[in-house]
């Protein structure tokens, strides 16, 4: 269906917004019902036929949680199954937005909105194309393979899609091995920046005097070995994306120095006194947990605050029991086709194995027994045998020390089960048996 042939319903008790949006859409639309009231919503879609509802999230009871739009959503839902609702959200509500669409949003709108962009996104959601696509990871014509049917990664695609486009600065969480770099890849590839260059520098792995050289560039003489100019990634990454990855291993004289070229947008090689103004989206990634980075000691916050608009977390493995099969799938067929060993396929024994497996190593460690089983294969039929996961994780875990203090237990419990939940403090809550006040007592109790 064309954006010209909908009927429109905009239900916000803001008397502005639904002036500016019925202004913008009536010349664009079929028809457009504007109503102030949500208690009405009942007697509107019994009286006539609407192919997309425009949704504030927050009414005038004076509580700003977005709850009523997840129960005014709710409602539409259960009188027409199949209304397509947009919702109206604060940027600071994307997790509550997130949650509004597994609930059955289609899409969502942050204010304030460009005018061409929300154009955009109506009509993607009253077409019937764009209806299947709304719950299904559509990448980029030339993104980075991001594989995931679970929950958790499903969050972390919606965050891309509505991330990407923004120029905010991104932080992305997650263990060694869940793919912190193809998120940041899949960023740039749904960024305006897209035609432009993505450069990544592990700066965990550089020294305080590679950490300049590398980042600001240098002339010619600045050093012993420097033997001509050589442009730093900043300016490499000019008008693109720059992708700092280990961001956390950085000693806080590097930090220091970061932190300035991010304030003033300027970088000055070494051995130069003259300013180069600099144009980056900048997203970084860590390893390490925020609660982690919020140690002064060890690293600043003003710079935490500077490169962490929004975070991303990357799930473990261990937390997407849905995708390990279709994560193995997927290498199976990439390695088949790299070796030349056409129509391999999974017995049940060996997909047993890997759903049993908890991969310490996360989805590297899945990716490299996989190359490894297709490798060894000698039948099309790979079986539980066939299937050798790393031995340098599982050392590494048989010697990770324990600490069995009852504090320490009740401490890893409640981060496992918050990272499990990717933050979310009311399931953190009611899935450690506790209320969400009890919850917080215990993260200020271990300064959490």
């Amino acid at each position: 269906m064309l954006l010209k042939n909908a009927t429109i319903l905009i239900i916000d008790d803001d008397e502005d917004v639904l002036t500016a949006l019925a202004m913008l859409l009536k010349s664009e639309a079929k028809e457009v019902v504007t109503e102030k009231n949500p208690n009405t919503i009942a007697s509107l879609l019994s009286q006539k036929k609407f192919d997309l509802a425009v949704l504030d999230m927050n009414f005038n009871s004076g509580v700003n949680t977005g709850n009523e739009g997840i129960y005014w959503l709710n409602t539409i839902k259960q009188i027409d199954k199949d209304l397509r609702v947009v919702l109206i959200t604060a940027y600071g509500d994307m997790d509550l937005a997130i949650t509004a669409l597994k609930t059955g949003a289609s899409d969502f709108i942050v204010k304030p909105w460009k005018n061409q962009k929300l154009l955009s996104c109506i009509q993607e959601v009253i077409s019937d194309k764009a209806s299947e696509n709304s719950k299904k990871w559509q990448p980029a014509e030339h993104a980075y393979e991001l594989i995931g049917n679970s929950l958790a990664m499903q969050d972390v695609f919606l965050k891309i899609k509505k991330l990407g486009p923004t120029d905010a600065n991104i932080l992305i969480l997650g263990e060694n091995g869940t793919g912190k770099d193809l998120v940041a890849r899949a960023i740039h590839e749904h960024s305006l920046r897209k035609n432009k260059p993505f450069v990544k520098v592990d700066v965990g792995a550089l020294t305080a005097t590679l950490f300049e050289s590398e980042l600001f560039g240098h002339t010619k003489g600045a050093f012993t070995d420097a033997q001509g100019n050589r442009q730093g990634r900043f300016e490499t990454a000019n008008q693109g994306t720059l992708f700092l990855d280990e961001i956390g291993n950085i000693d806080l004289q590097q930090q220091a120095k970061l932190l300035s070229v991010l304030q003033n947008r300027t970088i000055t090689p070494l051995g130069s006194n003259t300013p180069i103004p600099v144009d980056i989206r900048l997203i970084c990634a860590t390893n390490l947990a925020l609660a982690d980075l919020s140690d002064e000691n060890k690293f600043r916050k003003d710079l935490i605050y500077r490169i962490n608009t929004v975070e991303i977390l990357v799930p473990p493995l261990r937390y997407r029991d849905e995708d390990v099969v279709v994560l193995g799938k997927h290498f199976l067929q990439l390695y088949a086709e790299k070796y030349n060993k056409q129509h391999l396929s999974f017995d049940k024994s060996f997909t047993k194995k890997l759903k049993m497996y908890h991969f310490p190593g996360n989805v590297r460690e899945l990716q490299y027994a996989l190359e490894r089983a297709v490798i060894m294969s000698e039948n099309s039929v790979l079986k539980d045998s066939d299937l050798i996961f790393s031995p340098i994780e599982k050392r590494n875990e048989s010697h990770k020390p324990k600490d069995f203090k009852l504090d320490t237990v009740e401490k890893n419990a409640i981060l496992e089960v918050i990272e499990k939940n990717n933050g979310n403090i009311s399931k953190s809550a009611k899935e450690l048996g506790i209320t969400r006040a009890a919850l917080y007592r215990r993260l200020n109790k271990y300064g959490l």
